[in-house]
């Protein structure tokens, strides 16, 4: 991609993850800290049904995208399965007397599980129809989708002000509802020309086959991927409350802000090397990428560290354990970042069990981990275990792709990512303890990383002198 394009991909993350940061501390301060906490179960529940449902046809969508003669008949193969049976489960479950919201909030109420209801299948359409402004490389249409929501929540929270609505759990579900719903027609309106003719495409089911051969192995991976990624809310529910669950919450909502990295990269980077592996050109560039992905990564663990405390001027006071637990949150959008980089020989072999293999292993650590963290440390072993879970589950991507592809240097990947993990592990165990411990370890690291990339640092440096000149 140009930089013009890259650009226009990275407005929707970054603009999402400024307001992001705006609109949580201003719901920190209306809604109680239980209610937070259970938001946060129903964005576990969504991003498990869309991985459920979506039966791996998504990430199948992409990997066949550029190779597809019809690319609506693709969208078709690729959406229709999951929804039908998302559709068959969810009205299943609404008329057989089901209580989706008892489940996720303790409240057994008709409304609000038809609120849950209505995310799950807009969230769901969602998924496939931004796929389709991503792969077709629409970058600004991509970004506004993104950022749109976010915005209207927002607007939703300022209108609650403004009249003086309740702050309870309906109206912040119903906000939620309503900003996922909003993006959904967003989507649709910015690709139906799209869904039209994928609606109108016969369904090969010969191609559906070779998509679900490609798909299904990436169910359970995907399963394992969810539960490394949701598990340690579940338990801090469990075993801990929501108003623990609530100050994990807003840490990983303060570390989302890493997610910017995140989402721009894996963006732009998913299509960009399956384009280069079907041109069969391109590929010798993948080791400089993750060369800049550690840097950035090991720069953003830095500064989290010695940076974590402006967070406390944002939040109540019940929040400040939040500035402790948020560097070892950063772990999941950074470490998970990198692994993109490194996974590549996983995706152009097509052997998807490996990656399946990765998180579930890695999944199978942060159980055990969360057992037993959370009961000791409550929110702050939580964030820990699934810290060192996203170590494992890079470097067992990094070592199946080196093992399916072919080598690369990488002494300098697990040097830095385990001292930056060892290091966020103790700030966030004992880091108010080891305050000004804690300070020196992080400027050592900064020390070391402005040694080892300074090559890189010159080069973006040089880059942009040239920009301005």
């Amino acid at each position: 991609m140009t930089p013009k394009q890259i650009a226009a991909f990275a407005i929707g993350p970054i603009g999402g993850a400024v307001i992001g940061l705006i609109s949580l501390p201003v719901i920190t301060w209306l809604f109680s800290q239980e209610d937070v906490g259970r938001m946060a179960m129903l964005q576990v529940t969504l991003s498990f049904s869309i991985l459920l449902f979506s039966l791996g046809l998504d990430q199948s969508y992409v990997r066949e995208f550029h190779e597809a003669e019809s690319k609506p008949a693709l969208l078709k193969c690729a959406m229709l399965p999951g929804l039908v049976l998302l559709l068959g489960t969810v009205s299943a479950l609404l008329l057989l007397g089901g209580k989706p919201a008892d489940w996720l909030f303790d409240v057994p109420a008709l409304h609000l599980s038809l609120l849950v209801a209505v995310a799950l299948i807009a969230s769901y359409i969602a998924r496939f129809l931004s796929l389709v402004l991503r792969m077709n490389e629409r970058g600004l249409a991509f970004s506004m989708s993104q950022l749109l929501p976010k915005l209207l929540l927002l607007v939703i929270i300022g209108v609650y002000i403004t009249v003086g609505a309740d702050k309870d759990l309906t109206n912040l579900v119903l906000a939620n509802t309503a900003a996922i719903a909003f993006v959904c027609a967003i989507f649709g309106w910015n690709t139906r020309s799209d869904w039209y003719r994928g609606i109108r495409a016969t369904l090969d089911i010969d191609q559906l086959k070779g998509m679900l051969r490609f798909g299904l192995p990436l169910i359970l991976g995907g399963l394992a991927f969810w539960g490394l990624t949701a598990i340690d809310k579940v338990f801090l529910r469990t075993l801990a409350s929501f108003e623990e669950l609530g100050v994990y919450s807003v840490a990983v909502s303060f570390a989302a802000a890493a997610t910017i990295l995140q989402g721009v990269f894996s963006t732009v980077w998913a299509p960009t090397v399956y384009k280069w592996a079907s041109a069969g050109t391109g590929l010798e560039s993948v080791h400089k990428v993750s060369r800049y992905i550690l840097a950035l990564v090991t720069l953003g663990f830095a500064l989290a560290g010695l940076l974590s405390w402006v967070v406390t001027f944002f939040l109540p006071a019940n929040y400040e354990p939040v500035q402790w637990i948020v560097v070892s949150c950063m772990g999941y959008p950074l470490l998970y970042t990198l692994s993109e980089t490194t996974v590549v020989g996983i995706g152009i072999s097509r052997r998807s069990s490996f990656s399946m293999l990765a998180a579930i292993t890695a999944f199978a650590i942060n159980l055990v981990g969360n057992w037993w963290l959370i009961p000791i440390f409550g929110a702050a072993g939580a964030a820990v275990s699934t810290c060192v879970s996203f170590w494992v589950f890079f470097f067992l991507r990094t070592e199946f792709s080196i093992y399916l592809w072919k080598p690369m240097p990488r002494l300098v990947l697990y040097s830095f990512t385990l001292v930056c993990v060892a290091g966020a592990a103790v700030f966030t165990l004992w880091g108010q303890v080891l305050k000004g411990w804690m300070v020196g370890y992080w400027l050592v690291v900064l020390v070391c990383w402005a040694v080892a990339f300074r090559e890189e640092v010159l080069e973006v440096a040089g880059f942009f002198r040239r920009k301005v000149v």
